[in-house]
């Protein structure tokens, strides 16, 4: 089923909110000098949202939850003394009303919370008629369709301002980072819907301070709307992810390292450059699809064989064997093992999946 989004743009005091932005501030909200120390840094370097956690959902008991609705009126007193435009997680109705009643300007919904549908659609009933933007980050697991589903039910309660925030999923076992990014799949969350505007939160990807340079540069390479950052006033001290916040000082060297790129090209001659390469790759890409077509034409042979002489569809030693094979070659060639696993495993399960029916047709 393809998916549609009715978006708007982010309007908040009667301003639109202008894109690339840059959302920053602490993990948690831990007191009120903190919150006005660290908000006034970044109002001074330029930013104009400041986030902060009022309540903070721990993967296991016993950590920093946040101080709750206790902190939010420093969330106010910043708003009014610096300008900044104020953003909160929230996870129920209570968390709505009380950021509500106490002026913050955006909602996020972080992502355990996108990962229940009953959750969303709760926030999203209670949320239906307010004229507020909602940032949802994506799912802790993998899962495009969840991530829309999300984004769809606060779209049908009449919530039109909305950003999705990419922050990486969980992985299993080591990991260089401590959510594993998978651009692919906010990616295709863009190509779904090209004018909700898509963020990136390097610090939920990394879990380290030091990697955050690099995954805000890929995500600007790859045309996101903007970046979320967590910035603390003295990190080492913050009461939760303290590895992942940086001082507002070092968020600025981060920022002017950035090279931000033109999604766009201007001028004739690099126009027609590109769309040379453009060409070439559709000539490629128009050659691949044929041979692979002619591909499955032998598999179909190779079924045929198989039903006739009473042969298994799989045998593994053949499939070892392809791929120990074809990802040696890969690599003398400068492909990925990634890449060419990935390539392979969908081919050859389409294989299957024809072998599977002339099977099935044969019984």
């Amino acid at each position: 089923m393809e998916a549609k989004l009715n978006i708007e743009p982010v309007v908040i005091n009667g301003k639109e909110l202008e894109l690339p932005i840059i959302i920053s501030g602490p993990c948690s909200a831990e007191s009120e000098e903190q919150v006005m120390q660290t908000g006034r840094q970044l109002a001074e370097m330029g930013i104009s949202v400041f986030r902060a956690g009022i309540w903070k959902p721990r993967t296991r008991p016993g950590g920093f939850e946040g101080l709750g609705a206790v902190a939010l009126p420093w969330l106010k007193k910043l708003k009014e003394e610096t300008g900044l435009i104020i953003a909160t997680e929230v996870a129920n109705t209570y968390h709505i009303k009380q950021a509500l009643d106490h002026d913050v300007d955006i909602l996020w919904v972080g992502a355990r919370t996108t990962a229940n549908p009953f959750a969303v659609q709760e926030l999203a009933d209670y949320l239906a008629g307010k004229n507020i933007p909602v940032f949802v980050k994506n799912p802790v697991n993998p899962d495009i369709d969840l991530w829309t589903g999300a984004l769809e039910r606060f779209n049908k309660a009449g919530l039109k301002m909305m950003v999705a925030i990419h922050r990486g999923f969980s992985v299993y076992g080591q990991s260089l980072y401590r959510n594993k990014p998978q651009w692919g799949l906010p990616i295709e969350l863009k190509r779904r819907f090209p004018n909700l505007p898509l963020i990136n939160d390097p610090s939920h990807i990394t879990g380290r301070r030091d990697l955050i340079p690099a995954v805000c540069q890929k995500a600007l390479d790859l045309n996101f709307d903007g970046l979320f950052i967590e910035s603390h006033i003295n990190p080492d001290q913050a009461l939760s992810d303290k590895d992942q916040q940086v001082t507002p000082t070092d968020l600025k060297k981060i920022l002017d390292g950035l090279i931000w790129r033109k999604p766009q090209v201007n001028g004739l001659e690099i126009m027609k450059d590109l769309e040379d390469y453009r060409t070439e790759i559709d000539h490629m890409d128009e050659e691949i699809i044929r041979t692979l077509e002619a591909r499955m034409r032998v598999v179909e042979k190779i079924g045929e064989y198989k039903l006739k002489n009473k042969v298994t569809i799989f045998q593994s030693d053949r499939w070892a064997d392809i791929l120990k094979d074809r990802t040696g070659l890969g690599k003398k060639l400068g492909l990925s093992d990634e890449l060419v696993s990935v390539v392979l495993k969908a081919i050859h399960q389409e294989s299957i999946n024809r072998q599977t029916k002339i099977m099935n047709r044969g019984e």
